[in-house]
């Protein structure tokens, strides 16, 4: 698509394309997409001065007597949708929500992401993030039933999962979405597509959109996508395993060719920092009850606080170096899961792996054994803790976190713990079918 940068070139374009509706997107505290569409005559003053809206509905936005917000539309993050509504072309756009006055509102994610974008900025270092999140394909949204009993990599002909895959693949290529490559997963019915790395803003709000993405292809074809971190019990969950790495005057910071693992002082101090703050942000990287169930030992998803270069089982891993592939030094994080608040979580991670740069924590010894077969003693004595085994363990982490509150900054971080509360009162009263079946026939 022709790069469009400034509203002349909008207008203009819309009307050479006669696009009919333009989406305008954001973000609730939790990640959940919001929209609201506008007609070509309302674009030019959704430009200049933005599009009023209530707040006081939306998850974490205002409170009653303060509900009047603003939406600014991101020019930079126009594109066409890829397919056509009742026969007309329509578009989307990211929006940064604000006050009335003009001023960035405290609780919108993007804003909350940028404010950190531009602390980092002024020590010169542009952040890069390349996720790959993973979701399942259901027969529908009331029932788990997979489509295949495929596994890694598996090719299977004919198969629906794999033919929807591919058509969200070529879609999001059309919108001009970098994708590194698409898979089957572990777990049946499972997929994978990773995401070329790219600016943590672009990439927070490409995470959006591929949610969007694979989820209304599938619809369109009568099955549900769901990026829920545990839908089954026997199968891997679905996680979003984060690359990261800092660059600065073009370099990359993390790379330096004479050191261990081509990594540099300043990508082992981000490491180290992930590692010694990670129990703190996990709430916001693993946001729901339901993403505890797959931070369990024995299905790929990691369980406890390490790093290593080959060791899938460990929180942090360093992908080996390739000679003359400076640029693609960087870091794995593990734990996060794909129904994350992009925004939020690339803020969190961010902060904590600043915060081992500046404040010199030690990088603790690199761990390759499988870390799921030793013994409790074992881990002790290596220094290896765990994760929050739990949304409750985890907000307990957060609550007491400087680190997390000033990265959310004050008024996000209370109404995103106190969201988080909530959802944890309403799991522990609930009654499962698992105690169902274990204590009624015995009690």
């Amino acid at each position: 698509m022709t790069e469009i940068t400034n509203p002349s070139d909008l207008m203009r374009f819309v009307k050479d394309r006669d696009v009919k509706i333009i989406n305008l997107w954001f973000t609730d505290i939790l990640g959940v997409l919001k929209s609201f569409g506008i007609t070509p005559t309302q674009l030019e003053e959704a430009l200049e001065e933005g599009l009023g809206f209530d707040g006081s509905s939306v998850e974490g936005f205002a409170r009653i007597y303060e509900s009047d917000l603003v939406a600014m539309p991101d020019i930079s993050t126009f594109q066409l949708l890829p397919w056509r509504k009742d026969g007309h072309v329509s578009a989307r756009m990211f929006c940064d929500v604000l006050n009335p006055d003009r001023t960035p509102y405290a609780e919108d994610p993007r804003q909350v992401l940028k404010r950190n974008l531009r602390g980092v900025s002024t020590d010169g270092y542009t952040v890069y993030t390349g996720p790959e999140p993973e979701f399942f394909y259901f027969k529908s949204s009331e029932n788990p039933e997979i489509l295949d009993q495929a596994g890694y990599f598996d090719l299977i002909a004919d198969d629906l999962g794999t033919s929807l895959r591919q058509k969200t693949i070529q879609v999001m290529q059309e919108m001009g979405i970098a994708v590194e490559v698409g898979h089957h997963e572990v777990a049946h019915s499972q997929h994978e597509i990773d995401l070329k790395y790219t600016g943590a803003l672009e990439m927070a709000d490409t995470v959006m959109t591929y949610r969007y993405l694979v989820k209304e292809i599938a619809r369109q074809n009568g099955v549900y996508a769901t990026f829920m971190p545990k839908p089954l019990v026997d199968q891997n969950g679905s996680g979003m395993h984060i690359h990261q790495s800092l660059f600065r005057n073009g370099e990359n910071a993390f790379h330096d060719a004479g050191a261990e693992y081509n990594l540099s002082s300043i990508g082992r101090g981000f490491m180290a920092g992930l590692l010694h703050h990670c129990q703190e942000i996990v709430a916001v990287t693993n946001q729901w009850v339901n993403s505890y169930k797959r931070l369990v030992p024995g299905y790929e998803a990691p369980a406890y606080v390490a790093w290593g270069q080959r060791n899938r089982s460990a929180l942090i891993r360093v992908p080996m170096y390739k000679p003359g592939k400076e640029k693609a030094t960087r870091i794995e994080f593990r734990c996060p899961d794909s129904a994350c608040n992009p925004y939020l979580a690339f803020s969190v991670m961010l902060a904590a792996g600043i915060a081992g740069i500046k404040n010199g924590y030690e990088l603790p010894a690199a761990i390759e054994e499988d870390i799921f077969h030793m013994s409790p003693a074992e881990r002790e004595e290596k220094g290896i803790k765990s994760l929050p085994g739990s949304l409750y363990a985890a907000i307990h982490a957060a609550e007491n976190s400087q680190l997390v509150k000033e990265s959310l900054g004050d008024q996000l971080f209370e109404r995103f713990l106190a969201n988080k509360r909530i959802e944890w009162d309403s799991y522990r009263v609930a009654v499962t079918d698992y105690e169902l079946k274990k204590y009624l026939p015995i009690l």
